[in-house]
């Protein structure tokens, strides 16, 4: 079977070396020449919404997924009219626009902060009152790992912010007094059949996510994994799906969810009896969903915008580097390691090696 990935950055890269002992082949569309999953696979340059690359990968996949949610909604749309797409393009649509995605949580009574969509200064500063201070503004699309967001503490930040956005459509969110913020991974095949991982607690840092670390019996993973299930079930969904939460005083406030793998979820190639990339190609390929279970305690570290000695890492016991065969550069994810262990103890003392030899390197 040849699956089709739009894109092929390392989450393609990763669900193809999940996918080849599965016996499963893949034909990557990506408009980079040196993408990073380019090896696994064959390689279609160019855009997204190019038709005669289209047409080809239409023609000659079994089924399409994507590894990111930037893909433009209308190029899963005509693929879907030729072959399998999943997660499906509505998926995708809600989870592209954050002002559709709050209003799709909210339908389906998973609570969110307060919000408003602005399209003006004027109509940001008159939804002041609401929100409360202080608040974060941020594009409606295209936003990820920080990018297209502000911080508004006061009425003097608000021009700043705006002009920040260059007047795009932005949204407005009430800032979350959170305990930690947690990320649950979900996997639903096409026969309906779903499994759960273990939450991940999740550490961020200018936006960018830094540490994953699994919480096997979290308190909050039941309240977790009922979110989560109305998500899937109100999308009809195939694939793996990470939802993004807040913790806040034992309740769960929903902060944004990925149609897609999960940088949260890397500790799961070596943490769990089946990672979430090999879940994801069982899922659309409707095999039997593989087990979730944890695997020790595990973690994942990730390394920004630049590269540690890779025999720094190897010297740490129980520490797995990936790397991504990218090119460095400012804010960009171009590795991560994971840890695996028998205690908590020992998991901390190696996860303190990994995030010291990040931040020697860390360029984001």
């Amino acid at each position: 079977m040849i699956v089709g990935i739009l894109g092929a950055g390392q989450l393609a890269r990763m669900i193809a070396l999940a996918g080849y002992p599965l016996g499963l082949k893949f034909i990557f569309l990506d408009p980079s020449k040196d993408a990073c999953a380019n090896g696994l696979g064959e390689h279609l340059y160019g855009n997204y919404n190019d038709p005669k690359l289209l047409e080809q990968l239409a023609q000659r996949a079994d089924v399409v997924t994507y590894e990111f949610e930037n893909v433009p909604a209308d190029v899963a749309g005509f693929l879907a009219t030729h072959t399998q797409v999943h997660p499906s393009p509505k998926a995708l649509a809600v989870a592209q626009d954050r002002l559709i995605e709050k209003t799709f949580f909210n339908d389906i009574d998973i609570p969110t902060s307060r919000y408003a969509p602005v399209d003006s200064l004027e109509e940001l500063q008159a939804a002041m009152p609401t929100i409360g201070w202080p608040a974060i503004l941020k594009s409606r699309t295209q936003g990820y790992d920080g990018k297209g967001q502000s911080v508004l503490k006061s009425a003097d930040d608000l021009p700043a912010a705006w002009q920040l956005l260059e007047g795009v459509p932005a949204i407005v969110e009430a800032f979350v007094a959170f305990n930690r913020e947690i990320s649950i991974i979900a996997a639903r095949n096409i026969a309906g059949d779903v499994v759960f991982y273990p939450l991940s607690e999740n550490l961020h840092q200018g936006g960018i996510l830094r540490v994953a670390t699994c919480c096997e019996h979290d308190p909050m993973q039941q309240q977790a994994e009922s979110y989560a299930t109305r998500l899937l079930t109100a999308l009809d969904y195939v694939g793996v799906l990470a939802l993004e939460l807040f913790e806040v005083n034992g309740q769960l406030i929903a902060n944004e969810f990925a149609p897609r793998v999960h940088n949260s979820g890397h500790w799961t190639i070596e943490g769990a009896e089946t990672s979430q990339f090999e879940n994801h190609l069982r899922a659309i390929v409707n095999l039997p969903l593989g087990a979730t279970t944890a695997v020790g305690k595990s973690a994942m570290v990730n390394f920004i915008g630049g590269l540690p000695e890779s025999d720094k890492i190897a010297g740490i016991a129980h520490a797995h580097l990936h790397l991504y065969d990218k090119t460095p550069r400012k804010g960009r994810k171009v590795a991560h390691a994971t840890a695996r262990t028998k205690s908590s103890e020992h998991l901390a003392e190696i996860v303190k090696q990994l995030v010291v030899l990040a931040g020697k390197v860390d360029n984001s």
